[in-house]
């Protein structure tokens, strides 16, 4: 698999407080398998969709206490040739680099950072891994959005960092944006609204996974004690719901098969 172009999704992971309940929810909702958990890097754990891997689940840090929760979210991260170089853009945009840039063995080098509006994102410099194995199928990632109530602080801060090309959707009741690469869309940004996020809830990247059935998806998280936050939803480019896991990390899941109305213009910033 070759490496992917600067800026392109590339991983997926999330820290979960039970990472065995993490993977028995996954595993029935997704139909993920789970390789060894690897001592050497915190026990951090493959997951895989027909045998190829598409994302991971970590454990809590060591050290850190039971009686503190830990709070379950995805991070996306994005492709770098150089992290380093990355961490120095965002900081120099206005960003915040919390974590590295860190060497990860032989696999790669990253860095955990937030935008200006505190979203909090990856960078992922490859070496022996290059990331998605499986990528727009049943089980894999296929999608993401930043999900913000500071969509001008994204839109100063992404492309100043990675090498995005901007294009505006042209519809009267929402403010959402898609970052290209090479002509190829691989990111959104959608300006969230009073209702679209809790008070308290953080502006975050919002991960989707591709499923089979989106109503029959939507029905095995919420009886394993997960939350649906709005959906299912038809749409162009599938029929998609916002749900959250019972440890409380919200994901999208989508149906690419099932479409319905036309696709929105686009028209370039």
């Amino acid at each position: 698999m070759a490496v992917l172009p600067e800026g392109t999704p590339c991983w997926a992971d999330a820290m979960f407080g039970d990472p065995e309940g993490a993977k028995a929810f996954y595993g029935q909702v997704l139909g993920w398998t789970f390789g060894e958990s690897s001592t050497e890097y915190g026990n951090y754990t493959q997951a895989y969709s027909d045998g190829k891997a598409v994302a991971a689940i970590v454990p809590p840090m060591p050290g850190q206490s039971e009686d503190e929760p830990v709070g379950s979210a995805w991070c996306l991260y994005l492709a770098s040739p150089d992290a380093a170089t990355t961490a120095e853009k965002i900081r120099g945009h206005g960003g915040e680099v919390l974590m590295g840039p860190m060497a990860v063995g032989e696999f790669g080098s990253m860095v955990i950072a937030k935008d200006p509006a505190g979203v909090v994102f990856g960078v992922w410099q490859a070496g022996t891994h290059e990331g998605f194995e499986k990528q727009a199928a049943p089980g894999a990632y296929t999608w993401a959005e930043i999900v913000t109530r500071d969509g001008a602080a994204a839109d100063g801060f992404f492309p100043a960092v990675f090498p995005y090309a901007v294009q505006r959707m042209v519809a009267e009741q929402a403010d959402y944006k898609i970052f290209n690469v090479d002509e190829q869309p691989v990111l959104g940004r959608m300006q969230a609204g009073p209702d679209d996020l809790p008070p308290r809830a953080p502006n975050y990247v919002s991960v989707y996974f591709a499923v089979e059935d989106c109503d029959a998806a939507v029905a095995r998280v919420t009886e394993l004690g997960g939350k649906l936050h709005f959906g299912p939803m038809d749409s162009p480019f599938g029929r998609f719901a916002a749900v959250g896991d019972p440890q409380g990390a919200a994901f999208g899941v989508i149906d690419l098969g099932k479409t319905s109305g036309e696709t929105p213009v686009m028209v370039a910033e």
